[in-house]
Formats: C-alpha cells, sequence, structure tokens
C-alpha cells in the first residue's frame, strides 16, 4: 500500500527504506517469539516431567490428574454423589504448571478455546478458571501426558 504511494525519488528513497527496516524488525521479533516460545515449553516439559518422577508408576491420566491434586473432589452416601471442588492433594507446582499450560492452551489451541467457552457459559468464568482439565476435557488430557511420557 505504501509502496505504490507516488512520492519524489528522494521521498520514495527514505520510505522505501523505512518499509525494509521495518520488515526486518517483525522477523526479528518473530524468531525471538518463536525462540521464546520453544523455551517456555521445554521448561513447561522439564518441569512436569520434574514433578511427576516416574510416570509409569501411574495408570493413566485419571491416576495423574488424582495424585496431582486437580481432579474433582468426590463426596458420597448412599446414592448421592457430589463432586465438590479440587482436593488440592499433591504437588502445588505441578497444579500451577497444569493450569498456565491449561491458559496457554486455550488461547492458541481452537478446541481449547471453544471447550473453555462453552465451560465458561455453563459454569462461569472463574470455574473455567480453576479447572481447565476437568473431566469433559479427558481425550485433550490424555494427549498432553501422552507427549509428556514420550
Amino acid at each position: 500500500m505504501l509502496r505504490g504511494l507516488e512520492l519524489a525519488s528522494l521521498d520514495r528513497l527514505i520510505l522505501i527504506n523505512h518499509l525494509t527496516n521495518l520488515e526486518s524488525l517483525n522477523q526479528q521479533v518473530q524468531r525471538a517469539d518463536d525462540e521464546i516460545h520453544s523455551k517456555v515449553c521445554e521448561d513447561e516439559d522439564v518441569l512436569i516431567r520434574s514433578e511427576i518422577g516416574s510416570i509409569e508408576r501411574l495408570r493413566d491420566y485419571k491416576n495423574l490428574a488424582s495424585w496431582a491434586g486437580i481432579a474433582p473432589s468426590l463426596h458420597q452416601s448412599g446414592s448421592v454423589e457430589y463432586h465438590g471442588s479440587i482436593t488440592k492433594q499433591g504437588s502445588r507446582i505441578l497444579r500451577w504448571i497444569m493450569v498456565e499450560a491449561a491458559r496457554v492452551a486455550v488461547n492458541h489451541d481452537d478446541r481449547m478455546r471453544v471447550f473453555y467457552e462453552r465451560v465458561k457459559h455453563r459454569r462461569g468464568d472463574q470455574k473455567t478458571r480453576r479447572e481447565p482439565y476437568g473431566s469433559r476435557n479427558m481425550k485433550r488430557y490424555q494427549q498432553k501426558l501422552d507427549s509428556i511420557t514420550t
């Protein structure tokens, strides 16, 4: 758009130089963003692995969720069953990094964003923030667990 403007030759040269510099800066920013993103993902993986330890001792994602304290509590009496808030048993750091990873996923993954919006509409914003990996998102949680173990 700006390159097509009718300008005097000196003005055109200055404009083209500025546009070229701007394009170069945009490329540098993109490369820096990509590097930061890759380091953050590596750090999340390392932190999750260090908190979990040997993943083989956990049978499936449900065991991991329960062990990490992000599974909802369950109260039963006879035929009455009540699911409460998360148990908060286990590693506080593991819960924190999993919630942060879920927030990033909501911002960058369309399926997670749709799921988040659906739960937000049904339960309210604070509930969706507390339990982003709730029981209705078991498949995505299992995929994350699989990616950690490989």
